[in-house]
């Protein structure tokens, strides 16, 4: 008998959340080719950012992020309270992002609420669901 324990195989769960640690390294990347490999590319896929409209399908999806990483210089994003389950081929995880964007006339911050929806497919959790609102702004000097 070997003393050398056996690899752990990863779970559902923890490859769900790392697909969802590669959503936002994408994000941050503000590279569209890094984002296209996160994305199962169909035409039911759903997003809705903060403030924005329903967007359906890989197209509107893929040109929302072409504009957002067109307008912005740097974003960093940390996240709290994330909660993920799978069922079966489908997952979703819940998560506050707290959004730090750098633009051409300055800084903005942000508490946003999100849920992101990944399928299954091939061997790889693709995202087909990123739904985004914002929280509202806690006053100066308030603890959370």
């Amino acid at each position: 008998m070997s003393s050398l324990a056996t690899p752990h195989a990863e779970t559902p769960e923890q490859a769900v959340r790392a697909a969802n640690r590669s959503f936002y390294a994408a994000f941050e990347s503000l590279d569209l080719a890094q984002m296209e490999t996160i994305w199962l590319q169909e035409d039911w896929i759903e997003c809705v950012h903060p403030g924005w409209d329903l967007l359906l399908g890989w197209e509107e999806v893929r040109e929302s992020w072409m504009r957002i990483f067109a307008n912005t210089q740097r974003v960093k994003i940390a996240l709290s309270s994330v909660w993920a389950h799978v069922e079966g081929p489908l997952a979703w995880v819940a998560c506050t992002e707290h959004v730090t964007s750098a633009f051409a006339t300055g800084f903005d911050e942000v508490l946003v609420q999100a849920t992101n929806v990944f399928l299954l497919r091939d061997g790889a959790w693709r995202l087909v669901v990123h739904h985004a609102s914002p929280l509202p702004a806690k006053p100066k000097g308030t603890v959370q």
